[in-house]
């Protein structure tokens, strides 16, 4: 659900400043050589996976394609632009009449990839696509990270859900994005307001320490909040003992007590030390939830632990140590002169230090095992083989600067469920190793 789905009126701020100046200056030294309008393809595609990691996912398409819609140099900015000096007024007139016209495929939001996988291809004049360049870095590195982070915690937890609960931890804006990844992940809650609203995400919470705090005796909090939300709310029973915390929210709430929250200590031994009151207790069906800095490792290490949900903060919003996915938007292709129906040559970076990129339009295409399981992502130029024809990854996202392909969330999300599911059993596996599968090159000399 998005908020234009709601009725109420949505302010769309520009999107044309989250760039680097260099794409501006670029931008006029093109125009200046004649070579701006040159038809070129630029590609996403990371060149290795974060260390350790054996997959990683693909997030934030739909957020790259509304920056792509509101991509426009509006009269503050240009203001800002000229008197800043960052261009000349040549370019600023052709900044002001810019609207994206050319093509993006990509990998659905949702599935995996590997490194050189082409995650999001870009096509039209040199001049439109390199203006593109940071804006969509900087969601797809930022939310296919969290997603990654989201995808192992997942695959730790099995059945047991996951409440992202990390605005605190990060930029209020980024925390908006790292919700919806982290929902495109596995996650199936959030806490954060903003991106409920925004995004359509089930929002959950009921109160911290600060209001146990509040009242005289630990008690009156719980008999507040079991007033307040009912016999179904969670309580928070961490503050001083657990023990006596467990004991008083039956005896307020009774046995329909929906869940105890657990924030601190050693969470496997309070875990089933709670479960044991609890059912002495005659709440068989109250719920326990843990949080207090889980990652991956601590969920997997609590799935024999009578635990019902996990929350997590801060290890999802940074990644779980890795913060960005390491993706690079680099040109592969253009016309090998300024003639509308030019031919495209490949092109490529070849220099030394482990940065060098593969030339060409490509294709993806995953190829399975004779048992269906993926055992190669296969990444060509030119014709694809045809017993490939009907796996290839890549989707149109973009037609003549006109988005094509919108989805739900949902969507995305059941596609990841699917797309690890494809992969060997060992992607799941938290132990240290190289990619799931190999990435594999098919090339065509022509570039075309």
């Amino acid at each position: 659900m998005d908020v234009a789905d709601l009725g109420l009126p949505v302010e769309v701020p520009s999107t044309a400043l989250f760039t680097d100046q260099y794409e501006l200056t670029m931008l006029q030294a093109a125009l200046k050589a004649g070579t701006a309008e040159r038809r070129s393809v630029f590609e996403v595609f990371t060149r290795r996976l974060p260390d350790g990691r054996r997959y990683g996912v693909v997030a934030g398409t739909g957020r790259v394609l509304d920056a792509v819609e509101n991509f426009r140099f509006d009269a503050d900015v240009l203001r800002f632009l000229r008197e800043r000096g960052v261009v000349d007024d040549e370019t600023l007139d052709w900044l002001a009449r810019y609207r994206f016209s050319g093509d993006v495929w990509g990998y659905p939001e949702g599935e995996v990839y590997f490194p050189g996988s082409p995650i999001m291809r870009v096509e039209g004049s040199f001049a439109e696509c390199v203006l593109l360049e940071t804006v969509i870095l900087s969601i797809l590195n930022h939310d296919s990270a969290i997603a990654a982070a989201a995808s192992r915690m997942s695959s730790a937890a099995g059945e047991r859900p996951l409440i992202e609960m990390g605005a605190r931890r990060t930029h209020e804006l980024a925390a908006v994005a790292a919700a919806r990844a982290a929902y495109v992940g596995g996650f199936t809650t959030t806490s954060d307001l903003a991106a409920g609203f925004r995004y359509g995400i089930p929002t959950v919470g009921t109160s911290a320490h600060a209001f146990t705090l509040l009242h005289d005796h630990e008690r009156d909090a719980f008999r507040a909040q079991v007033d307040s939300l009912g016999r179904g709310t969670t309580l928070l029973v961490d503050t001083y003992d657990v023990t006596e915390a467990v004991r008083l929210a039956v005896e307020v709430a009774g046995p329909e007590l929906g869940a105890v929250r657990i924030d601190s200590g050693d969470l496997l031994l309070v875990a089933h030390r709670v479960r044991r009151q609890l059912d002495e207790l005659g709440a068989t069906g109250t719920r326990i939830i843990v949080t207090s800095d889980l990652d991956e490792y601590a969920i997997a290490s609590l799935a024999a632990a009578p635990v019902d949900a996990y929350g997590v903060g801060t290890q999802l919003v940074t990644g779980s140590g890795h913060p960005t996915a390491s993706m690079v938007y680099k040109l592969v292709a253009r016309a090998e002169s300024d003639e509308p129906e030019a031919p495209l040559v490949p092109v490529a970076k070849k220099s030394s230090g482990g940065k060098t990129s593969v030339g060409g339009r490509k294709w993806a295409a995953r190829r399975p095992d004779a048992h269906g399981v993926a055992e190669a992502e296969v990444v060509g130029t030119g014709a694809v083989p045809a017993e490939l024809a009907d796996r290839l990854l890549l989707v149109e996202l973009v037609k003549g600067g006109a988005v094509v392909t919108r989805e739900p969330l949902d969507v995305a999300r059941d596609r990841h469920v699917a797309a690890r599911a494809g992969l060997p059993l060992s992607a799941t596996q938290l132990s240290r190793g190289e990619p799931v599968i190999p990435t594999e090159y098919v090339h065509d000399r022509s570039g075309n």
